[in-house]
């Protein structure tokens, strides 16, 4: 089947966070991470049945939700050891962190997390009474590395219980190495520290750069982390807000359903459900045309920065579809270009400071090419009068 990802498809007024947040109708949103493209249509038929039902009343997850996951992971991931009994279904996976660290820590303890990274990281370790332990991820040749001396001190600390581990992450745009992710496992492991795996951007890497569930490693890997995992940001179904916990140890996954409980994000909506389901199991063909098509649009951002923009490099993009830019050397505060893009030049990507880095910004991919093209004219024309 053909996909039309070159349709324009007009949000503005639909209460789209995205899109209706600017006063400005005239603004360009290239910054929020959600797609300007409808999702697979498997999944919109699958609501339309549920919707034709009329009866929305409290949801009952069935099996087949389970059995969704499980194979989906199996066959796309090799990640064969999930078993019913480890999911727990939540709202979304912000939710679902923030029940983590509350059910697995005190106050007073710290978590780990590597910077520049998704900044409900740093709220959600503070909201539960907790200390951000920062390892900055090291900046050199236009990319990101760990720095894992940092972590092995960090980790070894007694005061630290957790790490959140972006796999892929945001907005470096790294999709760790099962080395590497054997290396933080074997530093946290022999320090006693769990690791929380937030995987929403799983299923969006580009050629060459495999996704390796960090539970997937091995066994100690699996009894030793938590795993939050979604189809909102591969399908563009984040509205409907379905997400889950993977967790194979017993007593860690009664007491996050304990948490989940307490922050009353225990209960998931039909829609949430049925998409879930359908995405698992008829929208594999829709996500490989949406992959080959966001890796176009990656070209055309990269061959745009080459011609127009060479001062500013743009990290290499191996998985999501949020572009992480250097513009440091414009000189100008990142929240300032933010702000000025959209008042001057009616474009909105996000700066750099909210994800703990000055002076680059994020810019989200994910939209129809004429619309991306736009946004970079838009860019240049800033950059141009400065």
């Amino acid at each position: 089947m053909n996909y039309n990802f070159d349709e324009i498809i007009p949000r503005r007024g639909t209460n789209s966070y995205k899109w209706d947040c600017a006063e400005d109708a005239s603004v360009l949103p290239l910054w929020v991470a959600d797609m300007d493209f409808r999702t697979a249509p498997e999944i919109t038929e699958a609501l339309r049945r549920r919707v034709e039902h009329g009866i929305f009343g409290y949801t009952k997850v069935p099996d087949r939700y389970y059995e969704a996951i499980t194979s989906w992971f199996a066959r796309r991931h090799n990640w064969h050891t999930i078993t019913r009994d480890m999911i727990i279904y939540t709202s979304g996976v912000v939710p679902a962190l923030s029940a983590i660290i509350k059910a697995l820590t005190t106050t007073g303890d710290q978590v780990i997390l590597q910077s520049p990274v998704y900044n409900c990281f740093f709220s959600s370790i503070r909201n539960n009474g907790c200390v951000v332990a920062d390892c900055p991820l090291i900046y050199e040749n236009n990319t990101y590395r760990m720095d894992f001396e940092a972590l092995e001190r960090t980790a070894s600390d007694p005061k630290t219980r957790l790490m959140l581990l972006c796999n892929p992450h945001n907005p470096a745009g790294r999709v760790w190495t099962r080395e590497e992710l054997t290396r933080v496992g074997d530093i946290c492991i022999r320090h006693g520290v769990i690791v929380v795996a937030d995987e929403i951007h799983c299923e969006l890497t580009f050629p060459g750069h495999p996704y390796t569930p960090f539970a997937s490693i091995g066994e100690k890997f699996l009894s030793h982390s938590v795993t939050c995992c979604s189809p909102s940001k591969a399908f563009n179904i984040a509205g409907l807000q379905i997400a889950n916990i993977i967790a194979a140890d017993e007593d860690m996954r009664t007491r996050i359903d304990r948490a989940i409980t307490l922050n009353e994000v225990c209960n998931v909506n039909p829609f949430g459900v049925e998409a879930l389901i359908t995405a698992y199991n008829h929208g594999e063909d829709w996500l490989k045309a949406l992959l080959v098509y966001l890796e176009d649009n990656y070209r055309l951002l990269c061959d745009f920065f080459t011609q127009h923009l060479p001062d500013y490099p743009v990290c290499p993009l191996e998985g999501t579809y949020l572009v992480w830019v250097d513009f440091r050397r414009l000189g100008i505060p990142s929240k300032e270009m933010e702000q000025r893009l959209i008042t001057e030049h009616k474009v909105w990507f996000n700066a750099g400071p909210m994800y703990g880095a000055e002076g680059f910004m994020r810019i989200n991919i994910a939209c129809p090419r004429s619309m991306l093209a736009e946004g970079l004219k838009r860019l240049l024309d800033f950059i141009n009068k400065q």
